[in-house]
């Protein structure tokens, strides 16, 4: 391990505890303010800051002329030269220019690619410890690889870290015998790995897995390094299969390079990563069932108040008194108030803010929750505090037991333990100050290759959801009849299954993917750019696979994309966008949403209102007066759901200290 990189990367102090990280720090108020106006400010000297980072990716291409006339074997010596100079001098800019210039001459021979000089330009900043924002099929897969080749030849752990199991098999074998060519094993972590084989695939020098697959492990690490084998630890680290002192998973928080980093970053912050036990005594499905049935007897506004933005319900004084008068002398539970208007207000959550095909689906009489973000199925996950068991008991699903927290952290605490985080995503600098401030990571804007010609053909809001899936079927058929592709882009299951149903019933072929129909999800992605092809998808096409266009097809003016309703951040919207147009290809999106859509209903206040009142249209509303409309209700939304992610940390920092393991505070 190269003590010069520690010093480079002036690594003072590390946190007591198994392996390598940094210790928790705990900001105040005025140090979030002064880290997002350092992010926003360094965003805005990005120009300048690419300037100087050209002349390195310059440096970098003429030192890879010479490397291009050298043989395999005198490739190879280059190789140990290099091991051996990172170990003497550290990670300087000048062994950066050697690395990068020897990994991109062996990319070239191993895969047939050769970095461009914006993706040199976006490694060097992920290696610095930023976060490049990198558009859609500028090669983020490739870039990734110069910082880890880079920091793994030093000795050190690297994490490659994306949002899919698919994205970490493609990349991690795509890119094994690069990492091969210069002596570094590469393992990846996915479901349903045995220990022995995930803790393996953690000891390579470079592990790709996917977030949440990386903070459950170092949860599960946490509990079984305890320094006392208590019978409750030892009950612990046996409920995930680990016998005391059998070791742990990862290796130390080193280096990571985050794929998607807002999404992982920012949009999953929301929720902490918990590690359950089932509780034994478990409530029984007639208390649920009452729960339920005397729930249904209560009236909005009267006897409760429905919280949709923090998908929360509170019973009034009212409604508390007409809760105490049906339960009448019902034994156990409903004895006890509190408890019994906790039981109250999650049966009237489960039933007026859980949507099945939309929160979750049912699979094989499960309820299996959706996430939110990727579109995808979380098969292990559970909500708490019963809420995951009155809605099995609404879908007339088996009861499973109640889980209890045994450990949990929040993504904003894992990740800053990292002692360097980079990373790269299409979409940042919207949240370039949330990211200063929690993570310490400044966002670069980094160029495409190729000009962009990917045109934006507007927005169009109509005051139904009927209205707009006619618009919606209009436009799909229009260019469909163009013979160019068409990507439609939902939020959830029954939306897309909605859609299907309209395209089947105009004979219109078409493939569907969502959380229930996801096995082809990877080739249905891919061939999304072929002639005539028509693809509705959940959040999941929104990242990852790239939609390359078959011949001919950019000349007819590429892929459309359209977006049936708006997410809470602009940023998941231009995701989608981004499918189109990439590498300099020809592209078209639209936007066609409804007003009946959740994020107006939750977040359209008076002001939207009042330009709806003004509106002299009866049906759309188009042009400036639409984008003033989703900016209002977007700000709206992001700035909720910021004050969210704020709390959970604030929330995490607190419970750190009431959940101690191995004397930390998980």
């Amino acid at each position: 391990m190269s003590k010069a990189l520690f010093a480079d990367w002036k690594i003072i102090n590390l946190a007591p505890g198994p392996y390598p990280e940094r210790p928790d720090t705990f900001d105040n108020a005025l140090d979030r303010f002064l880290g997002s106006a350092i992010g926003e400010t360094r965003l805005l000297t990005s120009r300048l800051r690419l300037k100087r980072l050209r002349s390195f990716a310059d440096e970098v291409m003429r030192r890879g002329n010479v490397f291009s006339d050298l043989s395999e074997v005198q490739l190879n010596a280059c190789v140990n030269d290099l091991r051996v100079n990172i170990a003497r001098q550290g990670l300087t800019d000048a062994m950066a220019v050697e690395v990068f210039s020897l990994v991109r001459e062996v990319c070239g021979r191993k895969l047939g690619l050769r970095h461009f000089p914006v993706q040199l330009i976006g490694g060097r900043v992920m290696l610095a410890g930023k976060l490049a924002e990198m558009q859609t099929g500028e090669g983020k897969s490739l870039t990734a690889v110069l910082p880890a080749v880079a920091v793994a030849l030093a000795g050190l752990p690297v994490h490659v870290i994306t949002v899919n199991e698919y994205l970490v098999q493609r990349d991690a074998k795509l890119m094994q015998p690069v990492y091969e060519f210069f002596g570094l094993s590469v393992g990846m972590v996915v479901p349903d790995q045995d220990m022995e084989t995930r803790r393996d695939a953690y000891r390579c020098d470079v592990t790709y897995c996917v977030n949440k697959d990386l903070v459950f492990d170092y949860l599960r690490d946490r509990i079984s390094s305890a320094d006392d084998a208590s019978g409750a630890r030892r009950a612990t680290a046996r409920l995930f299969g680990q016998e005391a002192g059998s070791g742990t998973f990862l290796r130390g928080l080193f280096f990571a390079i985050v794929d998607e980093a807002d999404s992982v970053l920012i949009d999953e912050a929301r929720t902490p990563l918990i590690i359950s036990s089932s509780v034994s005594g478990k409530q029984g499905a007639d208390d649920y069932q009452r729960a339920l049935d005397f729930s249904r007897q209560l009236q909005d506004e009267l006897h409760f108040q429905v919280f949709a933005s923090d998908k929360s319900i509170q019973l009034t004084r009212t409604g508390r008194d007409q809760v105490t008068v049906l339960c009448g002398n019902l034994p156990g539970v409903w004895q006890v108030a509190r408890a019994r208007h906790e039981l109250i207000e999650q049966a009237l959550a489960a039933q007026l803010l859980y949507e099945r095909d939309k929160h979750y689906i049912l699979m094989d009489n499960k309820v299996q929750i959706v996430d939110e973000y990727t579109g995808r199925v979380m098969a292990d996950r559970t909500w708490e505090s019963g809420l995951h068991q009155m809605i099995e008991v609404k879908e007339g699903c088996a009861l499973t037991d109640r889980r209890e927290t045994i450990s949990r952290i929040t993504y904003q605490r894992f990740f800053r333990r990292y002692l360097r985080l980079g990373g790269m995503t299409g979409t940042a600098t919207e949240v370039a100050g949330e990211l200063s401030a929690i993570f310490g990571l400044d966002v670069l804007r980094i160029p495409t290759n190729r000009t962009v010609q990917r045109r934006n053909l507007g927005i169009k809001i109509f005051l139904s959801g009927t209205t707009r899936w006619d618009a919606v079927m209009k436009s799909i058929r229009r260019v469909h009849d163009e013979g160019r592709p068409v990507l439609i882009g939902t939020r959830s299951v029954a939306a897309s299954e909605h859609l299907s149903a309209l395209l089947k019933e105009q004979k219109i072929e078409h493939s569907v993917i969502n959380a229930r129909q996801d096995e082809d999800e990877a080739i249905v992605v891919e061939h999304a750019g072929y002639l005539g092809r028509v693809t509705v998808a959940t959040n999941m096409a929104g990242r990852g696979t790239d939609i390359k266009l078959e011949a001919g097809i950019s000349d007819k003016g590429g892929l459309h994309v359209i977006l049936s309703e708006f997410h809470e951040s602009p940023r998941i919207d231009r995701q989608l966008y981004g499918r189109a147009g990439r590498q300099g290809d020809q592209g078209s999106y639209e936007s066609i949403v409804s007003l009946e859509d959740e994020l107006f209903t939750m977040f359209s206040g008076n002001m939207v209102r009042m330009i709806m009142s003004k509106s002299s249209f009866s049906n759309v509303v188009t042009g400036t007066k639409a984008n003033l409309l989703r900016k209002l209700v977007q700000h709206s939304s992001e700035r909720h759901y910021s004050q969210i992610r704020r709390q959970t940390v604030i929330e995490d920092q607190k419970l750190s200290r009431m959940l101690a393991f191995a004397g930390r505070g998980e």
